[in-house]
């Protein structure tokens, strides 16, 4: 497919090019893209990178196959002529399949806009944030969030035309009492958003110890500041008069007292969106891409909310969850309903089931009698990668793959109420599934399976990664043992995943009897979590 595209995209496209993670490819790669458009500083795709801390050495070391190809003999592209150079286009290399995927994203965003489309280099990022892909799930995790960048886009290209965008609209002309008035509104409603900014940041900080979602906070706040910095603090302080603000003695009885961190969580949420939406609306009057970035940020919030809230459910519902046990249909419905029994009995606390070779009814018959063996009891039950099965089953929770169904697919199926977990096999990918709302994560695999092939293991570095940054419940899997236990320990984990160490055992019930007690003897390894009020992924 032919692509158009602006100057400032071609640059980026070309500098790319200089770039090559796999020998003899003249084809140009997502992450060598994602260099080129760093490599223009000054483009908007640049600016929207540094804005979430994302620079060449970020990439470089998450690629670090990546180097650059000296005379850009691997696409064909050089360096031209230095008489030419203000009128030279250089020859566009053949896109990978990753970002010919990257650039029908866009596109299918920006349906509506007149074709033929021509891309600038945030219309790549938007591509490159918004596709399925490695680099993708990289950028989400990174905080760069394809629809906040699609309603940048919006609110910068207002009415596109078939060639460039329109200049941006006049702005209503206001009298400088009405500027004062607008001025104190803004100021007003921002110092409610970083007042309640700020509160909820304090809270995942101090009281999830989040590091993952504190820097998001963190993000926010100073990316809110940035786009208030357009309407000076000496004309807001001009026009502030806080003695004679009508609002400044009115309160009701509901503001003055706080059940719990819930209520301080909720009312500062509301309050921080609330005061975005003030700042959006009035700031229209002054600056409409001002008021586009001010909806951005709204958008972001709401994310973030969700993020903060499934964590900090998650974090009561699991508390005491330490011991997941895996485990199929079985030889028949009898053995089945006695393995599970057993199990029961001895403590475990999730059980999921999980059977590729049954057929839908069969695994749907071992579902409800799984739901009957622990109902009432406190042993939650989840269903491996059928959503639909976890709903008629009426399991607690539904467990899906990187390449299965999507947190947002899934909990469309199994409800509001229902655990949605992640099978997450990197940082990003922790990352990533905490702002798509997942309930829990399964982090691994950690050790070779008796039950599970994997090419690769990211093991204990993975473990220590993810108890350092990210407060969801998760837990540990693949191939853990009592034998190695320690190691799983040792990297801040105390929820473990098993299915062999157990199911394979002559006596399951004592195997699982054993493990819990070291899972439980083992909060002197320095794990994070050991208290009642901090039960996240250690």
């Amino acid at each position: 497919m032919k692509h158009q595209f602006t100057a400032g995209a071609r640059r980026a496209i070309a500098s790319g090019a200089g770039w090559s993670g796999r020998e003899s490819s003249s084809e140009l790669d997502a992450p060598a893209l994602l260099l080129g458009l760093l490599a223009e500083s000054e483009c908007r795709a640049a600016i929207i990178l540094g804005r979430h801390g994302v620079d060449a050495r970020a990439v470089r070391r998450r690629w670090p196959t990546f180097e650059r190809v000296e005379d850009g003999t691997s696409t064909g592209l050089r360096e031209p002529p230095q008489a030419v150079v203000d009128d030279f286009e250089p020859p566009t290399p053949p896109f990978s399949a990753e970002l010919e995927e990257s650039v029908a994203a866009t596109h299918a965003r920006l349906a509506e806009f007149p074709r033929p489309l021509v891309l600038a280099t945030e219309h790549l990022l938007l591509g490159l944030a918004a596709a399925e892909h490695e680099v993708a799930a990289w950028l989400r995790g990174q905080g760069v969030d394809a629809d906040a960048l699609e309603a940048e886009i919006r609110g910068r290209y207002v009415q596109p035309r078939k060639t460039a965008p329109l200049e941006e609209p006049e702005q209503p002309k206001v009298s400088p009492r009405e500027q004062v008035h607008v001025l104190r509104v803004l100021d007003a409603a921002l110092n409610r958003a970083r007042e309640g900014l700020r509160v909820v940041e304090d809270y995942v900080r101090f009281v999830l110890d989040d590091v993952h979602l504190t820097d998001q906070m963190k993000r926010l706040r100073h990316d809110l500041a940035a786009a208030m910095s357009r309407v000076s603090l000496g004309r807001r302080l001009a026009a502030r008069e806080t003695r004679a603000d009508v609002g400044t003695g009115l309160s009701v009885a509901s503001e003055r007292r706080r059940e719990d961190f819930e209520g301080v969580l909720s009312a500062n949420f509301t309050r921080l969106e609330e005061s975005l939406r003030t700042l959006e609306e009035f700031g229209k009057i002054f600056d409409s891409r001002l008021a586009a970035e001010l909806e951005q940020l709204r958008y972001r919030t709401y994310t973030l909310q969700r993020a903060v809230e499934i964590t900090s459910d998650g974090l009561q519902r699991l508390a005491l969850a330490q011991l997941y046990v895996l485990i199929d249909g079985g030889p028949s419905q009898e053995q089945f309903t006695a393995l599970v029994r057993s199990l029961v009995d001895a403590g475990v606390h999730v059980l999921q089931l999980r059977d590729k070779t049954l057929d839908d009814r069969r695994l749907l018959e071992r579902a409800r009698q799984l739901r009957r063996l622990t109902h009432r009891s406190d042993t939650l039950f989840v269903m491996n990668d059928r959503p639909d099965l976890a709903a008629l089953a009426r399991a607690d929770g539904v467990h899906v793959g990187q390449e299965e169904l999507t947190v947002k697919d899934a909990r469309t199926i199994v409800g509001p109420d229902a655990l949605v977990g992640v099978s997450i096999h990197s940082i990003e990918q922790a990352r990533q599934a905490v702002l798509d709302g997942a309930g829990y994560l399964g982090v691994g695999p950690v050790f070779a399976s008796g039950t599970k092939r994997f090419e690769e293991f990211p093991g204990l570095d993975l473990l220590r990664a993810v108890a350092g940054e990210v407060r969801l419940p998760a837990f540990a899997i693949g191939g853990i043992t009592r034998e190695n236990l320690p190691e799983v320990l040792g990297a801040g984990f105390r929820r473990i995943a098993v299915s062999g160490a157990i199911t394979t055992s002559p006596d399951p019930a004592a195997s699982a009897r054993e493990l819990l007690a070291a899972l439980n003897g083992g909060s002197g390894f320095g794990v994070q979590g050991s208290g009642p009020d901090e039960a996240g992924p250690d």
